[in-house]
């Protein structure tokens, strides 16, 4: 009887830590004692571990038993200890060597028939793990495509608690699963049966939509039902290149430990649309929970696709609290145990209606609403939010000689795409040796040192911010949407053109 140690991994947000496992078995009355600020959920390892061990035929040591997980500061939550925990007690009744289990890590929830289940959060589990170097990690088979997506990690497969003492005991790598690796997308793709040619009508409001997709850029759509304002949202991510391998992984590991990651799609190449319903409360949209803190939606929707239909709907104090992640790129939620911060850079679309009736008067429909129900409606977005929307188009019904003589200008979503991929890659290469990808990403202090337009170009803006028609706020994200439209007509510097269309955007157009 000995001491035995072994690794782990908690999760705290998405980023993994260490934590070494240690089991005592000695002299005593015979129990098991787990200390090391487990919550529930861990302090009922006890039970599955033994029976998973006596349903293996391993023998439960009679003798008392003391795991500790250390640090003993940090809180340990979730099932995913159980393989860890149960590998160190074998270690330290002498069933496998102790030397061959100090190394790994090891990840899995034990079923009560020795069964090894799959577990939340196992791809931000595995790059924590990376960190220490070449290392080896034990992970569920059901896991394992996940897993394999980290490179230089070695990737052990196991089904159930017989296998893996079998490998600990002989050495041999059980039988790994078929998993491959990362393989880099196409650079466009468009989800089938959803192509931007599917709206006719609004070229204004399709062409701000290329904008926001070349830029990363925000954007409001105001409107009665029926304009196309949802099917243009939902088309956004169709005009968006792939992810690039170091931005997959950071929303597949969101996704993972949110637990909605789709079994058949180990690593999202895609960039994610989220669309919550107005009834979400602020915990789903920005993150929370009492015990586990859990990703919302504007973590999910991290580099895609944050969609608001029926913006006002949304109670206020839940579109105020977009702001910080707006500005910041991250959801930080505070907890009595703790903060955790999320990733949260997405592209804000914010549809709505003109009044709580949607009566369209420009079709000859009277609208029931008072202006006072008209301003009280849409002051739910409030003016520091809507400061931080980079684009305001307002689309009206079109008619039907409208709509007929649009038709010929429709463009599908693989053009519109090929385009904005083309100034993606023209401001990746100007903001080479940075670490911003897109224009929307660039701070303002750099902006106005190292891509200020030329003062004629600026002349516009400058006139607004005289009359106070814009904010200074409001001034940085003229001129990241001036550098878009200059991307987009292969331009080296934004002119005047550009930035009396970005103003225009800003303020809103219809």
């Amino acid at each position: 009887m000995a001491v035995a140690r072994t690794r782990s991994v908690a999760l705290v947000g998405v980023a993994g830590r260490t934590v070494e496992v240690e089991a005592d078995v000695g002299n005593g009355l015979a129990g098991i004692h787990l200390i090391g600020l487990p919550d529930t959920a861990l302090s009922e390892a006890r039970d599955r571990v033994r029976s998973a061990m006596v349903n293996s035929n391993y023998p439960w040591p009679d003798a008392r038993i003391i795991v500790s997980l250390f640090p003993a500061s940090l809180p340990k939550r979730g099932s995913q200890f159980d393989l860890a925990i149960a590998v160190a007690i074998l270690g330290a009744a002498g069933v496998v060597p102790a030397e061959r289990i100090a190394e790994p890590f090891f990840l899995g929830e034990l079923g009560l028939d020795g069964r090894i289940r799959a577990v939340r959060g196992v791809l931000p589990s595995v790059l924590g793990a990376a960190r220490h170097g070449d290392v080896t990690v034990v992970v569920p088979s059901a896991n394992s495509a996940e897993a394999v997506l980290v490179p230089d990690v070695r990737v052990v497969p196991v089904a159930d608690l017989r296998q893996l003492v079998e490998w600990l005991r002989k050495g041999d790598a059980p039988p790994e699963p078929e998993v491959e690796g990362y393989a880099d997308p196409p650079k466009t793709t468009c989800a089938p049966g959803i192509d931007l040619a599917d709206v006719v009508g609004q070229p204004v409001a399709r062409r701000a939509l290329e904008v926001c997709a070349a830029g990363g850029h925000n954007l409001w759509m105001l409107g009665p039902p029926g304009t196309g304002k949802t099917m243009l949202a939902e088309r956004l991510p169709t005009l968006l290149p792939s992810l690039e391998l170091d931005h997959a992984l950071e929303v597949t590991a969101i996704h993972s430990v949110a637990g909605v990651l789709p079994p058949n799609a180990p690593m999202l190449s895609r960039p994610p649309f989220v669309s919550p319903h107005h009834t979400a409360t602020s915990a789903a949209i920005i993150g929370g929970g009492s015990t586990v803190v859990r990703p919302g939606a504007v973590s999910l929707a991290h580099r895609g696709v944050l969609f608001m239909d029926e913006a006002p709907e949304f109670p206020r104090h839940v579109l105020d609290a977009l702001r910080q992640p707006l500005e910041s790129g991250r959801a930080t939620v505070s907890r009595s145990a703790g903060s955790v911060t999320f990733p949260a850079r997405f592209m804000l679309v914010l549809a709505a209606n003109p009044c709580p009736c949607s009566q369209a008067e420009d079709q000859g429909e009277t609208c029931k609403c008072s202006p006072t129900i008209r301003r009280r409606y849409l002051g739910r977005l409030s003016g520091p939010l809507l400061d931080r929307i980079d684009m305001k188009v307002t689309v009206n019904r079109s008619s039907r000689r409208e709509l007929l003589a649009d038709r010929q200008f429709v463009e599908t979503s693989a053009t519109v795409a090929e385009r904005v991929l083309v100034a993606r890659e023209r401001a990746a290469k100007r903001l080479a040796g940075t670490q911003w990808r897109s224009n929307a990403e660039i701070p303002s202090s750099v902006l106005h040192a190292d891509f200020r337009p030329p003062d004629e170009a600026m002349q516009p803006m400058t006139a607004c911010l005289d009359t106070g028609s814009l904010t200074a706020r409001g001034l940085d994200r003229v001129v990241r949407v001036a550098w878009t439209l200059a991307d987009l007509a292969d331009k080296d510097t934004p002119g005047q053109d550009e930035t009396n269309a970005a103003l225009g955007f800003w303020l809103g157009v219809r």
